[in-house]
């Protein structure tokens, strides 16, 4: 009796110590849990900020773009003011030449001082004539040349600005596939196979996009090369979790692509009915050779 009392203690104590071990490791994986959602809402609110630097640096993109119209129409009506006192003074010249060539057919008849005096001031006011012709020039180039340069520099500062923010994005979308990764193994767990390509997706829509901008911009600008590297990275880091971003631009277009023509253009530089895709909008991406997302894009046709 006292050995079947003692079996039954020592079963029931067994018991007790398995379900404490159980609670204390719910507790941890609920711990780890709220720590990724804490990451998660962390990284959210990291990515609503970047969001609106960048649509500051597009209001200001704009702004100086219509600066810069602005700037184009006063140089536009400066060479029309130009070309206009250069008729004037054309005129001018061509009417003290033809009162030249009268004087000096006066000479032949008659010599006198008057006539003398005239040609002088005939002399004196072609060469007056000149001076101002050629300073207005001058002036003008110098304030046409400023305009220039100011041009240049106010864009290479915001494409500047456009890489910086954007080496910031980058960096954020490296953080956001760290976290991708760490989720996975507990999505496998799932009731179903198929994960979910929402940050994926997310992540070629904006990789293309900087792609789209940087070649746009000056390869000469500081931190264009290490924004390329950058980006290669995440495309390989997204190769290495199965996603594929389909390489189509200016490439031929035929049908069977998995793409959707938003707009075409007319191109006469191409060969009649030869279609190029000029711009994606949204990329084409593959997920262990599944196609996941299909492309938007932009095609040239020759005419």
């Amino acid at each position: 009796m006292v050995i079947i009392f003692n079996f039954l203690f020592f079963s029931l104590t067994n018991l007790i110590t398995i379900a404490q071990n159980k609670s204390l490791i719910n507790q941890d994986l609920k711990s780890e849990i709220q720590d990724i959602k804490t990451n998660l809402h962390s990284l959210q609110n990291e990515n609503i900020e970047l969001k609106n630097e960048l649509l500051n640096l597009k209001k200001k993109f704009k702004f100086t773009n219509d600066t810069i119209e602005k700037l184009r129409t006063i140089i536009l009506k400066n060479n029309i003011n130009l070309e206009e006192r250069t008729r004037q003074l054309s005129i001018k010249i061509d009417t003290a030449e033809h009162i030249f060539n009268f004087k000096i057919n006066r000479i032949d008849q008659s010599v006198s001082k008057n006539t003398i005096y005239g040609i002088i001031a005939i002399s004196i006011l072609l060469i007056f004539i000149s001076f101002i012709y050629l300073f207005v020039r001058k002036h003008q180039i110098y304030d046409t040349k400023q305009i220039n340069e100011k041009l240049v520099e106010t864009k290479k500062s915001l494409e500047e600005e456009f890489i910086k923010h954007y080496m910031k994005q980058t960096e954020f979308m490296e953080s956001i596939l760290e976290l991708v990764q760490q989720k996975n193994p507990s999505r496998q767990t799932a009731t179903t196979d198929e994960p979910d390509h929402s940050l994926a997706l997310k992540l070629a829509n904006e990789i293309n996009t900087m792609e789209r901008n940087l070649s746009l911009m000056d390869s000469s600008i500081k931190g264009y090369k290490q924004l390329i590297r950058s980006i290669e990275r995440l495309k390989d880091n997204l190769n290495a979790h199965g996603y594929e971003i389909l390489d189509l631009l200016n490439k031929d277009y035929h049908h069977g692509l998995p793409v959707i023509i938003v707009n075409s253009y007319p191109d006469q530089n191409l060969e009649k009915g030869k279609e190029i895709i000029s711009k994606i909008l949204i990329p084409a991406v593959r997920y262990n050779d599944k196609l996941i997302q299909t492309a938007q894009i932009e095609v040239n046709v020759g005419v």
